[in-house]
């Protein structure tokens, strides 16, 4: 493994409300903030970055990553948690950051909305299923 390691929804989330600093990241594409939700951290007092790991339309991969988490206030030493759909795309990201010397980086496992049920439903695990904070754009 090269980033800090894996955690669940709920205990990223934990992380990113907690006393300490930590920031959230939301590495999907627009389209999937505008259409499937986003993470709502404002009852809490603390805010997401959204940086797209890979750019809509086309899928390839966002070359200005690194100075876009740079620029959404993301310094070297804070701990940084990265969510994508089902955990995937937010492994790259942690890693990324990582290379750059930045975090600790961790993937949050399940993602926004996790895998597939047997039906091709996004509703077994994730941070919406397991009931934490979002809204729609």
């Amino acid at each position: 493994m090269t980033y800090a390691g894996d955690v669940t929804p709920p205990e990223a989330y934990a992380a990113v409300t907690g006393p300490g600093p930590a920031l959230l990241v939301d590495v999907r594409t627009s389209a999937e903030w505008t259409f499937v939700g986003v993470p709502d951290l404002s009852g809490t007092g603390r805010q997401v970055a959204f940086v797209e790991w890979s750019r809509f339309p086309g899928g390839v991969v966002n070359d200005t990553f690194v100075d876009d988490l740079r620029a959404a206030g993301l310094e070297p030493g804070t701990p940084v948690y990265f969510l994508c759909r089902s955990g995937v795309r937010s492994v790259a990201a942690a890693e990324a950051a990582t290379a750059a010397g930045l975090g600790p980086a961790y993937n949050i496992t399940e993602g926004f909305e996790g895998p597939v049920d047997p039906a091709g439903h996004r509703s077994v695990s994730g941070w919406k299923v397991d009931g934490l904070p979002w809204r729609q754009q």
